[in-house]
């Protein structure tokens, strides 16, 4: 077992190694310091179990050295020693993160009661925080990357609720990966045999949404001339993913919460009651609990999607995952463009990391794979990265241009990158290849010849 090491900040020298005699008694490893500047130059040149501080010190008092020890090392453990006369001041330092204090004059036992409260609870935050690790290592998230607290906090959420039936509800705004983790949380799941079904209720017109989700039977409406299957009914032992679900219309939010509350349903013109077993996860940008406010959402349909909420932050809120995330796009696209790229020049990053990401992980994946098509070097450039609306001059392309035209230099790009490879060019684009025949015909793309 490693040994625990104390270190004691204190200007008078006959308490300094006082404390230091009592501790390595004690059994502990004691390093001293003699005022404020060593003591947190010491601080920061290796992590220490307990930190034992003098508020009064000379150079730097304590209260500045406890705010910088704790921006340095946000875990760290420190019990202020102080006066009577400076006892406010130490309740403002517990307020600023230290543990505890103890006023001069102390008994030795008295001290060694807080100092073994301190390390034990040292010791329950380490374990806990090994088997948060252990969690996320067994927990398997496919394509989401993020080391960031914000994200370390929704992955470990995820990987407790995985193993569960529990109904999620994930907020986030456009492009966040809601859909991703969605995916990963089934993926974990005891259902991950099952389907896993998505549905984006915000892009299915009302009047179509309801035989999309619970099917309908022959001659339900002029149309039908056979019966439908739903999506209710394809996720059967899996899991149903309801994108957007803050689009859907009052109506169909009773119908939903009837389904939640029974687990049956029943298809557009038919009366028999269908068991459906199917785990839901949904998923919104939207603000539900402004919506419910707003009268444009049930409430009750509210707390059974909600049993277990989780955020997914936006990509400027989690900055620091921007470097990883981009090297793990770039990785991707190479393979797929059978490319060489070692990554990104100094002011790339910067480039990078400083812009806002209105679009998140998806911008950032959108733009780093057009980067990758277009590299011409081992090492991307500055100069190379386009964002927002403006595409580089010196490849003739206008700051501004249709969607329509986004979309057929894009393709031909592709179609280039694959020399003219039907089929992988759309694996790349995530279309079928028929898909892309219409496309190329519409376009009037033709393979450049000689």
């Amino acid at each position: 077992m490693p040994e625990t090491r104390i270190l004691v900040v204190d200007d008078e020298e006959n308490l300094r190694r006082l404390l230091t005699k009592l501790l390595s008694q004690e059994g502990f490893a004691v390093d001293e310091a003699g005022d404020g500047e060593e003591g947190l130059a010491k601080a920061k040149a290796r992590r220490y179990d307990l930190v034992l501080l003098d508020l009064k010190l000379p150079k730097l008092d304590g209260l500045s050295v406890l705010r910088a020890i704790m921006e340095h090392d946000p875990d760290a453990l420190v019990i202020l020693i102080t006066a009577f006369s400076t006892i406010d001041t130490a309740i403002q330092a517990i307020k600023l993160g230290a543990y505890d204090y103890v006023a001069k004059p102390f008994r030795p036992e008295e001290l060694m009661i807080v100092v073994n409260q301190a390390l034990e609870r040292g010791r329950l935050v380490q374990e806990n925080r090994a088997l948060q690790d252990e969690l996320l290592r067994t927990f398997k998230f496919e394509g989401i990357v993020g080391n960031s607290p914000k994200m370390r906090q929704v992955l470990q959420l995820a990987a407790a609720v995985a193993p569960t039936d529990a109904t999620v509800l994930i907020y986030g705004e456009t492009g966040t990966g809601k859909e991703l983790l969605a995916r990963s949380i089934h993926l974990q799941s005891p259902r991950s045999k099952g389907p896993f079904v998505v549905v984006n209720c915000g892009a299915i017109p009302e009047t179509l949404l309801e035989t999309e989700l619970f099917g309908h039977e022959k001659g339900a409406f002029t149309s039908a001339v056979t019966s439908r299957v739903g999506k209710f009914e394809r996720a059967q032992d899996g899991t149903i993913f309801l994108d957007e679900i803050g689009d859907m219309s009052p109506s169909m939010q009773v119908k939903l919460l009837r389904v939640l509350q029974e687990r049956v349903i029943e298809r557009v013109g038919g009366n028999k009651p269908i068991d459906v077993n199917a785990r839901v996860i949904a998923a919104t940008h939207k603000d539900l609990r402004k919506a419910i406010s707003d009268g444009q959402f049930r409430e009750d349909l509210y707390y059974r999607l909600s049993v277990v909420p989780m955020e997914l932050p936006a990509l400027r809120e989690r900055r620091e995952d921007i470097q990883p995330l981009a090297m793990h796009f770039v990785n991707k696209y190479a393979v797929a463009f059978n490319k060489r790229i070692k990554g990104f020049s100094p002011l790339a990053m910067k480039k990078l990391r400083t812009h806002g990401w209105p679009g998140n992980v998806r911008e950032l994946e959108y733009t780093i794979q057009r980067v990758v098509i277009l590299a011409q070097e081992e090492v991307i450039g500055a100069e190379e990265i386009w964002l927002d609306e403006q595409g580089p001059s010196s490849r003739g392309f206008p700051k501004a241009f249709t969607l329509d035209e986004a979309e057929r230099r894009h393709i031909g790009v592709v179609l280039k990158m694959t020399n003219w490879d039907l089929d992988e060019a759309s694996r790349v684009l995530g279309i079928t290849r028929a898909a892309l025949e219409d496309k190329v015909q519409a376009h009037r793309l033709m393979k450049e010849t000689g």
